[in-house]
């Protein structure tokens, strides 16, 4: 039942209206830089070096991109709900400003309701579409932070003075505090719901998070199975190699039991992934640097991490200079004092520092040194 205080007059006014804008333009701001980040970072533009370090920068910053997107899905509603009277005012604008301005809106509302479907999607790994999700997602970023700053422009001197003075109490502003009250917490249950997929403390928390970061094969989660990924134990058995080629002066090849009884370094590294969920683990392993050292590869080259995995958009992943010289670079073998399970990568899986879980490459067959 509709309040009875709840009228166009109260709530669907620009203060509200402000208010609301200024928490959806920080979420969404924050939203954009973390979700760049990520861009690059997966898909690195040959003047963009990816650093190894800190080590745990990307767990960080798609936790954050994945808190603040989800949050602000209920801050999106609140300011449709506020403001839809006025995108029915008629007639549309009356000035060529206020034109640009209404304009704007399109791109506005519409990417940013679909940035929140595709982004809920992509979480729950759900793909209701014939197109790619990173790339559409990526654009349509930029479309709608583009229509954002537009729309900043054309309302900053509104918003300003309805956001710094000061107002006297009136008939409404009682339900107005109800009403950011009610949004603000919203806000918080999604975020404390979700947010333990990254933020450990909170993990018990996680209800509305679509997996939890100890739940999985050794104690930690899958996105990608072995099953889906065509990739089966015997492929690791007697006849799995591991070849180093490309540019080096000796091509070598080995069998897991010879990596096994070479001399193995252990890290303790994330796993971080795309949908926002991630997992630190004690790694075991082969440094990538000292099979290039023994293959005679030139110090800083690039490397092609191959894949038993036959298809699939992420079968291979480059490791760039940086990441070859760092020594927490490894072709692991285990995890936390176990053999790998197949799912997380047996017989042998790269994991590095810094890296999107998407380029942790497993069931690793060949480094093609290019």
């Amino acid at each position: 039942m509709t309040h009875p205080h709840w009228t166009l007059s109260e709530l669907h006014d620009e203060r509200t209206a402000a208010l609301l804008g200024m928490g959806l333009g920080i979420t969404f701001t924050i939203c954009f830089v973390t979700g760049l980040w990520s861009h690059l970072v997966q898909t690195p533009p040959s003047w963009f070096s990816r650093p190894p370090r800190p080590a745990g920068l990307y767990r960080v910053t798609q936790g954050l991109h994945i808190a603040t997107g989800i949050a602000m899905i209920p801050i999106l509603l609140a300011k449709l709900w506020v403001v839809y009277p006025k995108l029915f005012a008629w007639p549309p604008f009356k000035s060529a400003a206020v034109a640009v301005e209404r304009l704007a809106l399109l791109p506005l509302i519409g990417g940013g309701l679909f940035l929140a479907f595709s982004g809920l999607a992509n979480v729950n790994l759900w793909y209701p579409w014939p197109f790619g999700f990173k790339e559409a997602h990526y654009w349509a970023a930029w479309i709608t932070i583009g229509a954002l700053i537009v729309h900043v422009g054309a309302k900053w001197t509104v918003t300003r003075s309805h956001v710094a003075r000061r107002v006297p109490p009136d008939a409404g502003s009682g339900d107005r505090r109800a009403f950011l009250g009610t949004v603000a917490a919203a806000v918080s249950v999604v975020t404390v719901a979700t947010v333990g997929q990254t933020v450990g403390p909170l993990r018990k928390l996680a209800l509305l998070a679509p997996r939890r970061p100890d739940v999985g094969p050794q104690g930690f989660p899958v996105n990608r199975t072995a099953r889906a990924a065509r990739v089966t134990v015997e492929d690791g058995g007697a006849t799995y190699r591991l070849t180093v080629t490309g540019r080096v002066a000796r091509e070598l090849s080995f069998s897991r039991a010879e990596l096994t009884g070479m001399d193995l370094h252990q890290a303790r590294l994330p796993i971080a992934c795309v949908q926002g969920w991630s997992a630190s683990a004690n790694w075991r392993g082969v440094r990538v640097r000292d099979l290039l050292a023994m293959a005679g590869a030139a110090e800083g080259a690039s490397v092609r991490i191959v894949s038993l995995q036959e298809s699939g958009a992420f079968r291979s992943s480059v490791l760039q200079p940086d990441e070859t010289r760092d020594g927490d670079t490894l072709l692991a073998l285990e995890v936390n004092g176990e053999p790998l399970h197949i799912d997380h990568g047996y017989p042998l899986r790269l994991i590095g520092p810094n890296r999107p879980g998407v380029l942790q490459t497993k069931w690793v067959t060949g480094l093609v040194v290019e």
